[in-house]
């Protein structure tokens, strides 16, 4: 390399920085620990005061989601049956009570339509 070219390279720092009190490596063992910065929109910062109460807020949403796909109450209390969903309403069971009824009321000849005949 020339004599030239490294002079230009050199001239890259303005006289300003000053490095005299540097360390080498100094943040070197936090950067392998490894970091994850994040940044949030201006409409979301301007919510949350500090990191600490992003972290809180995170935190408690955390737990919630566990404790929704755990299928319980954040605070405790008793577990919900996997299968609550599935089970039929108190109307819908009315409702086939009532159809039952009917249908016995006209006797054991009459024959019901099924469902989508005209």
């Amino acid at each position: 390399m020339s004599q030239r070219r490294k002079a230009e390279s050199d001239d890259d720092l303005l006289p300003e920085y000053d490095f005299r009190g540097a360390v080498r490596g100094k943040y070197y063992e936090r950067y392998r620990q490894g970091t994850n910065v994040v940044l949030l929109d201006p409409d979301i910062a301007a919510v949350f005061h500090d990191s600490t109460a992003v972290n809180d807020t995170l935190r408690l949403l955390v737990s919630l989601a566990k404790a929704k796909a755990v299928g319980r109450k954040p605070t405790g209390g008793r577990p919900l049956s996997p299968n609550r969903p599935l089970q039929p309403t108190s109307r819908a069971t009315r409702g086939a009570r009532r159809r039952k009824r009917a249908g016995a009321a006209r006797g054991p000849n009459v024959r019901q339509r099924e469902p989508g005949e005209r």
